[in-house]
Formats: C-alpha cells, sequence, structure tokens
C-alpha cells in the first residue's frame, strides 16, 4: 500500500528548532520541498467554544420578502434555481453593507407579497446591528431575474463596484463614490441583445495586469415556449412525482470570460482564451485562486448534473480544463454529480487550498483535498463529511466560526419542488443549515444540532455570504430564503478565542487586491487565504480575510503576496484582535483595535471598535 504525503508526515521525526524557523519565515509560495509544517500541530480544544447563531434578520431592519417564481408549484426551473446575495462595504466606512438579489413572478402565479413589482436591494449598516434600505437613493432598484453578484473595484478608483448576474441582461453598477451607483453595462462593452441565464459571476485578474477581469457562468440555454410540461418526459419526474423540467434535457450555456481593456471597458475573450473548449455546460458558481501555487488565478466551476470544470491558468492569457486530470471533475466513485455551491480553504492548514463543493439531495458534498501539486483527492467521507445525503445542498464557505485556527464548513440546504409537501415523502421543502466543525486532525464534526435556532431553522434557501457584519471579531451568515424573508445569523460567542481581521488595498495590483495571499503564522501554526470574489453560491462575502489565533495573543507573523509583482511584504508580532488594513507597499497603514462591551456577550456588540496605532512592524 502507498503511503500518503499525510502519513508520511505524520510519522516524521521531531523537527530542530533552526529548521522550525526557517519553514515559519519561509513563504508558502516559495518552498521547494514539501511543507514540513503541515506536520505541526496548533494548540486545539477537545471540546469547541459554546458558539450559537441567533437570527437577528428582522430586528436588524432586513423586511424585504424575496420572491422567486411559484410558492406551491414550480413549472420552470428558473423558479426553481433561486440566487445569491453579497457582503460588501460600498461606502468604505469599514461595515459591511447588504445586496440582496430580487426575482419575479411568471404570468399567472401567486401576486407579489406587497403589490408592488420586487426588485433588488441595498442595506446601508447603521454600526449598531441594524441596516437602513437605501436602495432608491443608491439608484439600484432594479427590478427582473436577479440571479448571482460579485464585487470587485474594475476601474481602480477605489470603489467597488458591483456585477450582477441575470435571466435576461446582466448589469455592471460603477460605484460612484457619493452612495450612489450608475449602469454602465453599454458603456463597458458588456450588454448582450441576447436574452441569457447568467448565474454565478467572478472578478479575476487572470493576466496580472492589475485590472480586474471577468467570468461569468451560464447555466442554460432557457426558451420556455420550448421545454416539456413537468411529468412530460423522465427529466420532468423526481421519485414518480411530476416536477419541472431540467436541467438535463435543456441546453446548457457557455461560460464568458471578459477582459479588461484598462480604461472602464471589457472585450470578450473566451474564444481565444480556451474558455468555450468544454463546450456548453450547466455551470452555477465560479471562484478564482491559485490551486497550484504557481502565482496565477485559476478558476473551478461548480456544474449541475455534469462534470465540473477546473480552468487551469497557462500564463499566456489562456486556460486549460484539468479537472479530469486534477481529480476535481467527478466524485470519487467516478460519478458527475449536480454542484451547486463552492467553498474554498486550506482546511488542513499546509499551504494549499482546498475545495468543497455541495450537490443535489441522495448525494454527498465533495471535499477536494489539494494534493499539494495542483490536484485533488475526494476524502469527504474519510473527513466524515457523508453523514448528510437528504438535502439539496446550495450556498457554503469555511469559516472558521470559533476562532480557534482550523476552518471549519458552513452551508445551507432547500429543495427544489415544492410539490413533495402533497405527497408525504420522507424529505421537505425546507431544511436546516449545516455546520461541520474542523477537528484540527483532517476530520470534520457533524455539531449544526448545537449551534442554535439560526441554524435549526429551516428555510428553502440559496445564496449564503460570510462575514463580520458587526465588527466583534466572529464570522456571521447572511442567507437568501427563497420566497421568504433573508436571514442574518449573528454568531454569539465565536470571539472569545483571538482573532486578527485584514483588508487589503492594491497600487500596483488591483485596488480590491483580489489574488492576494495572506499567510499567518502563530507558533508552529501556519493558516493561508486569499483575498477572492465570488464563491458560496453566486453569491459575495466579505472580501476582508479572517483568521482565528485561538487562545494566541498576538500572530507572530503576517505575509502578504500581492498578485501582480508576487512581491512578499512580511509584518512580525501583531497583537490580536485587530482590524488591519495593509495597503501594497506602504505596511499597515491602520489598525483599529477591538474592545468587547462590559454589557454582556450580546449586548452593544456593534459598538464601533476604538482606533489604536497597529501593533506590529512590517519589513
Amino acid at each position: 500500500m502507498k503511503s500518503s504525503r499525510r502519513n508520511f508526515l505524520g510519522s516524521s521525526a521531531v523537527l530542530l528548532g533552526s529548521r522550525i524557523l526557517e519553514v515559519l519565515t519561509t513563504p508558502l509560495w516559495r518552498w521547494t520541498g514539501i511543507p514540513v509544517l503541515q506536520a505541526a500541530t496548533a494548540p486545539h480544544p477537545e471540546e469547541s467554544l459554546p458558539v450559537i447563531f441567533v437570527d437577528v434578520a428582522r430586528e436588524a431592519g432586513l423586511n424585504v420578502q424575496n420572491v422567486w417564481g411559484g410558492i406551491k408549484h414550480k413549472k420552470y426551473i428558473v423558479e426553481a434555481k433561486g440566487s445569491g446575495l453579497a457582503f460588501f462595504d460600498y461606502d468604505q466606512d469599514g461595515w459591511l453593507d447588504i445586496y440582496l438579489t430580487n426575482g419575479d413572478r411568471l404570468p399567472g402565479e401567486e401576486p407579489y407579497p406587497d403589490g408592488k413589482t420586487p426588485t433588488q436591494h441595498l442595506f446601508k449598516n447603521n454600526r449598531d446591528g441594524t441596516f437602513t434600505d437605501v436602495t432608491e437613493k443608491a439608484g439600484l432598484a432594479r427590478s427582473g431575474w436577479g440571479t448571482g453578484v460579485c464585487v470587485g473595484d474594475y476601474d481602480n478608483d477605489g470603489w467597488d463596484d458591483l456585477f450582477c448576474c441575470y435571466w435576461g441582461h446582466n448589469v455592471l453598477w460603477h460605484n460612484n463614490g457619493d452612495g450612489t451607483f450608475t449602469d454602465v453595462t453599454k458603456k463597458a462593452g458588456l450588454w448582450e441583445e441576447r436574452v441569457r441565464w447568467a448565474s454565478g459571476c467572478t472578478w479575476i485578474d487572470y493576466d496580472r495586469d492589475g485590472f480586474l477581469d471577468l467570468f461569468v457562468c451560464n447555466y442554460i440555454e432557457l426558451d420556455l415556449e420550448k421545454v416539456p410540461a413537468p411529468g412530460q418526459t423522465g427529466y420532468c419526474q423526481w421519485k414518480g412525482i411530476p416536477v419541472m423540467c431540467g436541467p438535463r434535457g435543456l441546453p446548457g450555456g457557455m461560460n464568458i470570460l471578459y477582459h479588461n481593456n484598462g480604461d472602464g471597458t471589457f472585450t470578450d475573450v473566451s474564444e481565444k482564451a480556451g474558455i468555450l473548449k468544454p463546450g456548453p455546460r450547466y455551470s452555477i458558481t465560479a471562484v478564482s485562486y491559485d490551486f497550484d501555487n504557481d502565482g496565477w488565478p485559476d478558476v473551478f466551476v461548480a456544474v449541475d448534473s455534469e462534470p465540473s470544470i477546473l480552468f487551469h491558468n497557462k500564463h499566456d492569457g489562456t486556460f486549460e480544463d484539468i479537472a479530469v486530470m486534477a481529480g476535481c471533475a467527478y466524485n470519487e466513485d467516478g460519478q458527475e454529480q449536480a454542484g451547486m455551491g463552492v467553498g474554498v480553504g486550506d482546511y488542513d492548514c499546509d499551504g494549499w487550498l482546498d475545495i468543497f463543493k455541495t450537490n443535489f439531495t441522495d448525494d454527498t458534498p465533495d471535499l477536494y483535498r489539494n494534493n499539494g501539486d495542483g490536484t485533488f483527492t475526494d476524502v469527504t467521507f474519510v473527513a466524515g463529511l457523508g453523514v448528510n445525503t437528504q438535502y439539496v445542498c446550495w450556498g457554503a464557505g469555511f469559516m472558521d466560526y470559533d476562532n480557534d485556527g482550523w476552518t471549519d464548513i458552513f452551508h445551507v440546504t432547500g429543495q427544489v419542488y415544492p410539490e413533495i409537501e402533497e405527497y408525504h415523502l420522507d424529505t421537505q421543502f425546507t431544511s436546516p443549515r449545516l455546520v461541520y466543525r474542523n477537528l484540527g486532525n483532517g476530520k470534520f464534526k457533524d455539531v449544526s444540532k448545537d449551534m442554535g435556532p439560526g441554524v435549526n431553522a429551516r428555510f428553502a434557501s440559496r445564496g449564503c455570504a460570510l462575514g463580520d457584519y458587526d465588527n466583534d471579531g466572529d464570522i456571521d451568515a447572511l442567507i437568501l430564503n427563497m420566497n421568504d424573508y433573508p436571514s442574518l445569523l449573528r454568531n454569539d460567542g465565536g470571539n472569545k478565542n483571538n482573532w486578527i481581521k485584514i483588508k487589503l488595498l492594491g497600487t500596483k495590483c488591483n485596488r480590491t487586491a483580489i489574488g492576494a495571499r495572506v499567510r499567518v503564522v502563530t507558533g508552529q501554526h501556519a493558516q493561508i487565504d486569499e483575498v477572492h470574489s465570488g464563491t458560496s453560491v453566486m453569491s459575495q462575502s466579505d472580501l476582508r480575510l479572517h483568521f482565528g489565533l485561538g487562545q494566541a495573543k498576538q500572530a507572530d507573523l503576517i505575509e502578504v503576496k500581492w498578485p501582480t509583482t508576487q512581491k512578499v511584504e512580511k509584518f512580525t508580532n501583531v497583537e490580536a484582535n485587530q482590524f488591519l488594513t495593509i495597503k501594497e507597499g506602504a505596511g499597515i497603514i491602520k489598525g483599529e483595535k477591538y474592545k468587547p462591551p462590559k454589557t454582556g456577550p450580546t449586548a452593544s456588540k456593534d459598538a464601533a471598535p476604538p482606533k489604536t496605532k497597529p501593533a506590529g512592524a512590517g519589513s
């Protein structure tokens, strides 16, 4: 039997002090041999902190109900797919605001809940745990089937812009920097006369020229007049029940790559870049990360009912789909799955980014462990993630909910066929959220039932975004619930461990610093993450990077690798529980120290942290 790399490292001899120092001070991307830190362990409590999630959406002012197709019956697949949402700081005040997508109803369906045509919504964070709807003022009150969303400063003017996917016509919203947005879709060269069903999107500087390019997933070429009626074909039934048709039996869409010309306009380079070579696929969610640590961003696409895609960046403006060879196109049995959501993170802290993908009911999710060479092994069952197969799974992400330094997994669920409620099957249209705790040994434990009412409440959820909306040092979750109000799950208790949060500002690279990699070392424990756009299901999470530090009172080393120049900046002995702003070439330009409230663990959590000088020096 061939010994695995992990087993080999686990049985290696104790490292000498000089070797440990060498490893801790050498960037992961410069290592030429096996990253020996993989064998080292950080202090990890046997039992997790008492953390619960509480849904505070309504008291926070998120009072807009989602509208998405029929409620009791769905005739067409567009009514079942749903959409995403976003956490993003549109006004650059240091507090996460919220963007909610919305949909429509088809003729003959239930009326709108308030009698008005639904629109997308922007909520401004009031910094006190509440939000104000500023949609009209911001100029974002657009109706239609809004599906996916991704955030990035495409023109490097210092304000993050918003790209929104639609079944219809996509929209690029330029952030004017004064609280308003302007539709620049046609001006930017992103308008198409034809109707397409775009799903997920991700901003990516694939040629490292300092300007963000745009990757857009297209799901199905949907013509309602050509879709069979529910139950009419084998692709229009589920467990003997007549249901809406698809995706099988319907024509797939073609993904698109737009190159940023550096002047506010884009050019479709899909064919030239090799994006069209895989052919039509039922693509849903795209994520961009450097999976093989070669300094160039790749793209992974979760595909419904077909093999997933991994576009490897060939450094010359072109990509090659290597998903089959890399081991992440199928599950470990060689079966294609109904891929929905994607989370990316280094769950085993070996310096290589792993992939978590959610799928349809009667199937498991996938945990693809990076083998350290850009290929992957499906370790779903070994890691203990094959325990829940009864749910349709959607938005997902890695999040260190208890700040112990090991990133956990959070994802949402929800059926697509409301008709099942009439047949009294062993499944329901609504279902709970799922949380898997990282045990620090390559395995996860399902702790969902212990995570409080926010996790155990049942909805037909779709998109979710992760971020610290109340700036209290632990990760919260924002969830879109189909034909219902959104959920805002406040994390209570995660900040009892220490943490560090980092906002990056690019100068030579793109201003949002998408693609920048950060490495944080505490003792013999090293974590990495990258600033990323998109992920989950058609959603955008906090662009700030969050690292749990456990009981460590400081980060011994923080390294930032900037994507355009590949230059590495180092900062040592950085005090814990800080919000850091690091600017390319200028170091730590801002540090805000969080002080917990004196009135209790959940009261006044949203008070602004006082400004202090950042602890730690850069080099």
